[in-house]
């Protein structure tokens, strides 16, 4: 870290954009990097092993250092000698958990703002998102920086980058150090784990058919390297000095290729590009919204134990059918940012950088099925689609005597469990007192590990509870101001929902219930494509038949 050299930190720099802001600033030699990230050691990819990273990396143009920015110690070591942060570490944006997005949004922004003030750092850049101005209900059309923060935001991420943008720009001009804030605009290009590769699941399970709303929401993309580019420009503009630094640090900005789009188009042309067929059957969002809420419900209660962070959630379905596209003049005058990439070439680029998702390579293509997918690809799945006949055949005979021990007999929850604990108590005893060998069989003995939950599970335990609670009473709050009609009636709809489960006995839970669970799901699995297809058929014709009945209305109220 002597003699010439000066060093930049990226954090989060095994991310989508961070990786082509490291690849960006390697190639323009006027940093050596530091890459900052949660990994232990760095583990490149192939194509980075021999590439420029890889490269940098051996000759000393690039180090990485494992960093979690929950933790100051790790941080104040990772700015050590630096000269500019480049701050772009966030979760993933998909996982609506308060605590995990506060802890490293907002405690780990103060942690890198604390050790950029001790470490004597000349320059710190923010990630931000132009979600932090959009509350999840109205649309914005060609939104500016004078956009306030909203009340309440789509989702805890958003709400979040917002605490952590608000304190970055609060520490501009302290001990020295300049700060700004970079939003840029749906990044896509190579290289994403998340958009693309969705997008096509979704195809391949045959819900790309779906338009979300009406399909004419406009939208601002930006192209990787582009935003990459802009952090480049904010550093320039930052380290310049005199009145240029001085106009564009403590600012947040928007950043977008300048050509906004309609969203639905901007992925047609992808699918499009990929070989799959465009969205055509539109879908109003009031109707996804509590399947959204169902779903995001389900991964909270099963999160923990393996099912897959949801693609379908209620700020997924907001993001989908809201419009949102920004105005870059800001950017473009204080910053001197224009986009090095057009979003045509982009979106070129990007689709021939997935060779592997293309249509025709869907044959070759070996995953589990939808149902296993809804299931969570776990236990259950393999239970209920009798993957592990042996597994499925336990789960039958103990649920069964479940039923005829406590349920057909008509004990009470306390009875019920009184029971099972008993028998469970009778169990362990005699089995701890079995020999380690019984008729030429050895007899496994159950460690205390067992029935102990690790420090990570309670944790992870303790904080879906609070999480769910913290929503629970936010939503109570947003009732108590009488301002949100329409979350009103989703709270009336799930309550009327559960009132009428509630009213099925646990008998005829357990009748009805388990068939169709063990049945359904078997069933869907061997005809997953005739079943779907029956399904367009019906969202089709139902889609129809609600036009009809619109455009008999207007005529009504023309002659009228």
């Amino acid at each position: 870290m002597g003699g010439e050299e000066r060093w930049c930190v990226v954090t989060g720099g095994r991310g989508f954009a961070a990786r082509h802001l490291v690849g960006m600033l390697i190639k323009s030699l006027d940093f050596t990097v530091r890459v900052a990230d949660l990994g232990p050691t760095v583990d490149l990819e192939p194509a980075e092993e021999s590439g420029l990273l890889g490269d940098a990396l051996r000759d000393g143009r690039a180090e990485y250092v494992s960093t979690d920015l929950r933790n100051k110690a790790q941080v104040l070591k990772a700015c050590e000698g630096a000269e500019v942060v480049f701050h772009m570490a966030a979760p993933n944006s998909s996982i609506n958990n308060y605590q995990l997005h506060h802890s490293v949004n907002v405690g780990g922004t103060k942690n890198v703002i604390d050790a950029c003030i001790e470490q004597k750092v000349k320059i710190l850049i923010y990630t931000s998102s132009p979600s932090v101005v959009f509350d999840g209900v109205h649309g914005i059309l060609n939104g500016d920086e004078s956009l306030p923060y909203p009340p309440k935001h789509n989702d805890h991420y958003s709400a979040t980058k917002a605490e952590g943008e608000a304190l970055v720009i609060k520490a501009n001009g302290v001990n020295g150090l300049r700060t700004c804030c970079i939003r840029p605009s749906s990044i896509f290009g190579p290289g994403d784990k998340l958009l693309v590769p969705s997008l096509v699941d979704a195809a391949r399970a045959g819900k790309s058919k779906f338009i979300i709303g009406d399909g004419n929401n406009v939208y601002d993309f930006t192209y990787v390297e582009n935003v990459a580019h802009a952090h480049i420009c904010a550093e320039r503009a930052l380290s310049s000095g005199g009145a240029v630094a001085e106009k564009a640090s403590g600012q947040a900005y928007f950043i977008t290729n300048m050509e906004t789009i309609k969203f639905w188009e901007f992925m047609s042309r992808i699918l499009e590009g990929l070989g799959y067929e465009r969205p055509k059957i539109k879908i109003p969002a009031f109707i996804m919204m509590p399947i959204a809420h169902i779903v995001e419900w389900t991964y909270k209660l099963l999160g923990p134990y393996g099912m897959k962070v949801p693609q379908l959630t209620p700020s997924r379905i907001r993001l989908l059918s809201c419009s949102r596209s920004f105005n870059c003049s800001k950017a473009k005058d204080r910053l001197a940012y224009t986009p090095i990439v057009t979003l045509e070439e982009g979106l070129k680029r990007t689709v021939e950088s997935y060779p592997h998702l293309r249509a025709e390579q869907r044959s070759k293509r070996e995953g589990p099925s939808k149902a296993s997918m809804y299931l969570g690809s776990g236990r259950v799945a393999d239970t209920l689609l009798w993957k592990d006949r042996k597994q499925t055949v336990i789960t039958l005979i103990v649920l069964m005597a479940i039923y005829f021990n406590f349920v057909a007999s008509g004990s009470t929850v306390i009875t019920a469990l009184a029971k099972i604990l008993l028998a469970v108590s009778v169990f362990l005893f005699i089995h701890g007192n079995l020999p380690g060998k019984l008729l030429g069989y050895n007899v496994d003995k159950l460690s205390q590990s067992h029935f102990e939950l690790s420090e990570e599970q309670s944790q992870r335990v303790a904080t879906s509870v609070a999480s769910s609670w913290n929503g629970a009473v936010n939503v109570l709050k947003s009732i108590a101001k009488g301002k949100d009609g329409f979350l009103f009636v989703k709270v009336v709809f799930f309550l009327l929902v559960l009132s009428f489960l509630g009213a099925f006995s646990l008998k005829s839970l357990f009748v009805i219930g388990l068939p169709v669970a063990f049945l359904a799901f078997f069933i869907y699995e061997k005809k997953e494509q005739e079943i779907d297809d029956m399904v367009l058929d019906i969202i089709s014709w139902g889609s129809k038949v609600k036009l009809d009945i619109v455009r008999k209305l207007l005529r009504s109220k023309k002659t009228d």
